[in-house]
């Protein structure tokens, strides 16, 4: 599943639509997938809503309630449900198109006269549909926002009856504009609460080009005036920083600097011998370049590579600033820019090059089940293979990526140290339940194992034999892959003294000092070029040069620099400056419901980037939607922003009874463990912290015993951010964008405070400070068993006013049962017979709420009349006479004639349940006579109702009364219980937050 579509409150229902492939567990088949909730956090999935045909898949798009039947697909009486989403066609082009429903959403027909909105585009899409109330009949009517996605552009268009279109504005660019504008959304909230002063709020989601790498969320403040959207939030700035400026590239030179261009290309690509003005054919708009000129990649498209290289240099200053954009490829440390074996290696197999038509067969490979020896080796797939031959098992067979078998050779002498080999193709884990790799075979074992990156590009894999030396050796080529990348490719096999260096793919500038790469910088997949900074203080006095370097031939194969400054200070990053839905990687698509109940503004998004989507490391699903939030503006620093507040129903989720509070007081320096060891892996963190003397203070969430796994979430407070670092969240490996440091602008509060609010889970973390007014949500996968949580205090020592983990339930796959106080104890039994003594006895609850019951309280209730007719003399009402663990009790200390009644409260974990149903009244026994105890006086009209109990032992509540009971605790004993589990500083407490909210 990907993007949140059609959000729509009907009938008490909540429908969450979106984007959904049928067949598998990456994007394909787009499709809209369907859930439906009561209250936003439980979830039941429904059927497939509505499915591509055989002309175009469903992408995204939005419904609206059409309350006063205007489409004409439904009645006054039923008024119909009305989806607009993009039907993205074969051909590639996008229009919009209706479908309605007149069963609450339950199924969907497509409208006949589609498509309703086209452009004769391949680029527009994602309508978000909304009633514009302008105030009166003539002035009110339907508007949609969509996008134009390439051209950074939201266009606006108005209806009357959702069918027949007439275009009103657009907007845009704006602000961030690498890759594409996706999603957007156009909707009003009040400022600070206020009617009066209601702004409009235009979300634009991006890809790439969000603001911590890949897909993300932008947003704009202005007004909307049913016709045009006016920004009052959109920034602009050209100026360079201060400085010396080393090169700007805008005398049509490239004055000075050496370029060297891969041979062979028709446009002199990458680079060209001068610098670009702009976007280059076939390239999407370039933003945010200065001056006339830059240095651009984009000659002959993503496919060369080269370098262009600065003139040697002093470093005098503290700073280099430059722009850059491009491709999201980094500098490999200790990799290289060729494609070069080890030296002194021993080609092994001829490298595949055999003459004419001789196979693998032919020089003592053995091949079984798809693969014959007429197809291998191959002559085609996979880049950077070397010569023209290669083993690769999509071509080496019939069936493509479901070709099956293997490929084994003759046996060699391990007589080096590494072997080393150019591999490429697909990738299987453990959970795929596939096998596909190359393998070293020695004595008839497999000792060793490389596989692809899920990428046609061949890299260099190697081995250490040394252990093997002297050994007879095979390869085998493994495939019992099928599907997407279910190939291998493997070309170039040699032994060695030293392992091949990996070839660095980049897409960078790299400041290189004595021949080292010590800064380098690569782009954001965007064609928005921002300010970077590299502090080179350290270098001062020495020589040094810049390589703007293009060595990747794939998606995002280019890159962009210009406005090289020496400066004394860092840029500030533009798009820093931009106002962000969520300050972290897993945020997208973001979009708000429909008819939300008490207008309000409600948000659901796509916990998930597109620079991992596909790779990350799930079984049987793939994906997850964000916490619902409900969005207010309030002013902040002088300025509307948007606020994000989990939605109220979750709360319904929290396990109070169960929840860990730390005492306020100093965090010791360093890391300290909180024990929290029963909470386990989903929970929320509330906590007031302050930096106190340390320098860097916060949380590190599901950390592991052994202290390899731990994601900190820490405030630093030179930056002024709040800083969510996943590099050793878990299995990062599988994406090499995954790993990352989220950095997101957070002021502390007038009194120096920062408050957090933290809902981690098996998957996730999504944090919210200072209210909601700043986000960051973040996937994660550590192991299960990796549920620790520590704080953290670097620099000094930390303060905490407030801290509190609170257990949750999940939300839609959680075997737990939801917990609840236990029903009410039965059959309750009273009667005396011994002077001012009662026993009462009673069954247990049928219903324990989920829970063992753990006591039981016990409370005298007023009596009815005595047999004989008169008042009865009440002992207590509403008093506690004991608390036990077992299901009777004696109650000592009654006054002889009395008459009482009793009732009794079970409790559990959660709480205390309701109290049963009262016993019948009983006559507390009188005193002994001749060992026989006398008869029960009737009591008198005139006895005190309100008269205690005689004291009988201790004194204590429940007007003195006193009681033992079968395998029970004294009055006293739940406290003393309570105390009991005091320790380390942590205690366990019941609370509820936010009481006022209601639970689900």
């Amino acid at each position: 599943m990907n993007d949140p579509n059609g959000l729509v409150y009907y009938e008490g229902v909540y429908h969450l639509f979106y984007q959904y492939n049928p067949f598998g567990t990456i994007w394909g088949n787009m499709s809209w997938g369907h859930a439906t909730s009561p209250d936003l956090v439980h979830w039941t999935e429904q059927p497939l809503a509505i499915p591509q045909d055989a002309d175009a898949d469903i992408f995204s798009g939005s419904i609206v309630v059409d309350h006063d039947n205007t489409s004409g697909f439904g009645t006054a009486e039923n008024p119909p449900l009305v989806a607009m989403y993009t039907s993205a066609y074969k051909t590639g082009k996008q229009a919009q198109a209706l479908a309605y429903s007149t069963d609450a959403g339950q199924t969907w027909t497509k409208y006949a006269g589609n498509p309703v909105l086209d452009r004769d585009s391949n680029n527009f899409r994602d309508p978000h549909m909304f009633w514009y109330d302008g105030g009166t009949p003539e002035t009110s009517y339907w508007v949609v926002v969509t996008v134009e996605a390439t051209e950074h552009r939201v266009l606006l268009y108005r209806s009357d009856d959702l069918k027949n279109w007439t275009y009103l504005s657009d907007f845009g660019p704006a602000n961030a504009t690498g890759g594409v504008w996706e999603c957007p959304d156009l909707f009003p909230l009040p400022v600070d609460g206020d009617p009066a002063k209601t702004k409009w709020v235009m979300v634009v989601n991006l890809n790439p080009g969000g603001v911590s790498g890949g897909s993300g969320g932008q947003y704009f403040v202005g007004d909307f005036d049913g016709t045009t959207f006016t920004s009052d939030t959109t920034r602009s700035d050209d100026s360079v920083p201060p400085g010396q400026l080393f090169a700007g590239f805008d005398d049509g030179s490239y004055d000075g600097w050496t370029v060297a261009n891969e041979p062979g290309n028709w446009k002199n690509g990458p680079f060209g011998s001068a610098p670009a003005a702009g976007a280059i054919d076939g390239q999407q708009t370039v933003t945010g370049q200065i001056g006339e000129g830059l240095i651009n990649g984009f000659n002959d498209g993503d496919w060369p590579i080269g370098t262009v290289t600065s003139p040697d240099f002093t470093v005098s200053s503290r700073t280099i600033n430059f722009l850059a954009g491009g491709g999201k490829h980094p500098h490999i440390e200790g990799g290289q820019l060729g494609n070069e074996a080890p030296a002194g290696s021993e080609l092994l197999f001829d490298g595949f090059e055999y003459p004419g038509t001789e196979s693998l067969a032919d020089h003592g490979w053995t091949l079984t089940g798809d693969f014959t020896a007429a197809r291998n080796p191959s002559t085609n797939g996979g880049d950077y293979a070397i010569g023209a031959k290669r083993i690769n098992t999509w071509e080496g067979g019939p069936n493509g990526d479901d070709n099956t078998g293997t490929l084994t050779s003759g046996a060699f002498t391990i007589d080096k140290d590494y072997v080393s080999m150019l591999v490429g193709g697909g990738k299987r884990d453990a959970a795929s339940g596939q096998t596909l790799q190359v393998e070293l075979v020695v004595d008839g074992a497999v000792v060793d194992t490389a596989s692809g990156e899920n990428d046609g590009a061949l890299n260099w894999k190697s081995w250490d034999v040394s252990a093997y030396q002297g050994k007879q050796a095979s390869i085998r080529v493994n495939d019992q892959a099928t599907g997407g990348w279910g190939h291998m490719t493997l070309d170039n096999v040699v032994l060695a003294d030293s392992p091949a260096l990996v070839r660095s793919s980049e897409t960078t500038v790299n400041l290189v000092v004595d021949g080292q790469v010590v800064r380098s910088t690569t782009g954001n997949d965007s064609e928005g070029l921002d300010w970077n900074s590299w502090d080179v203080s350290e270098f001062a006095g020495r020589t040094a040069h810049i390589t703007v370097v293009d060595n990747n031939r794939a998606g995002w194969g280019h890159i962009l620099a210009d406005q090289f400054v020496f400066s004394d200070e860092p840029a500030t990053p533009r798009i820093r400056s931009y106002d962000w839905l969520d300050w972290g990687r897993d945020y997208y698509a973001g979009v708000t419901y429909d008819n939300a109940p008490d207008g309000k503004r409600i948000m659901v998004a796509w916990l998930n980037n597109w620079d991992y989507a596909n790779q990350i490391p799930t079984g049987q699903w793939r994906s997850a939607m964000a916490l619902p939030r409900e969005l207010s503006l309030q002013t902040v620093d002088g300025t509307p922003k948007l606020v994000s507040e989990v939605v109220d129903q979750v709360d319904g989720l929290s396990k109070p009874f169960a929840a860990v509070a730390v005492p306020a007081g100093p965090v010791a320096e360093g890391e300290t463990a909180l024990p929290v060891g029963d909470v386990g892996a989903v929970y929320r963190v509330d906590a007031v912290l302050k930096p106190g003397t340390a320098s860097r203070f916060g949380l590190a969430l599901r950390t592991s015993e052994d202290g390899t796994q731990s994601t900190p979430l820490v405030y630093d407070t030179a930056s002024g951010t709040l800083q969510l670092d996943r590099t050793a969240s878990g299995d990062v490996a599988f994406n090499p964008t995954f790993a990352s440091v989220e950095k997101a602008p957070v002021a502390l509060d007038a009194d120096g405070r920062l408050k957090l609010e933290v809902y981690v889970d098996n998957a996730s973390v999504q944090a919210f400070a200072q209210g909601g007014s700043t986000t960051i949500s973040d996937q994660i996968f550590p192991d299960p068993s990796s549920t620790g949580i520590s704080l953290i205090s670097t620099g000094g020592s930390a303060e905490i006013e407030s801290l509190t983990v609170t257990p949750l339930y999940g939300g839609m796959y959680d075997p737990q049962r939801v917990l609840a106080v236990p029903g009410a104890p039965g059959a309750v039994v009273a009667e005396s017979t011994e002077a001012g003594t009662a026993s009462v006895s009673w069954s247990a609850p049928v219903d324990d709420g989920g829970s063992p019951v753990t006591g039981y309280t016990v409370r005298a209730v007023g009596g009815a009349a005595s047999a004989g007719g008169s008042a009865a003399a009440v002992a207590a009402d509403g008093s506690v006479v004991c608390q036990v663990t077992g299901t009777s009790c004696q109650v000592t200390g009654l006054a002889a004639g009395s008459t009482v009644a009793f009732t009794v409260t079970a409790s559990n974990v959660v709480g205390d349940g309701p109290a049963s149903a009262a016993s019948a009244a009983v006559v507390v026994a009188g005193p002994s006579v001749g060992g026989t105890p006398s008869p029960t006086p009737a009591p008198s009209s005139s006895a005190d109702p309100s008269s205690p109990a005689s004291a009988a032992g201790t004194g204590g509540n429940g007007g003195n009364l006193a009681a033992t009971g079968a395998n029970g605790i004294a009055r006293i004993g739940l406290a003393a219980a309570a105390l009991a589990l005091l320790g380390g500083g942590v205690a366990l407490r019941t609370r509820r937050r936010r009481a006022s909210r209601p639970t689900v």
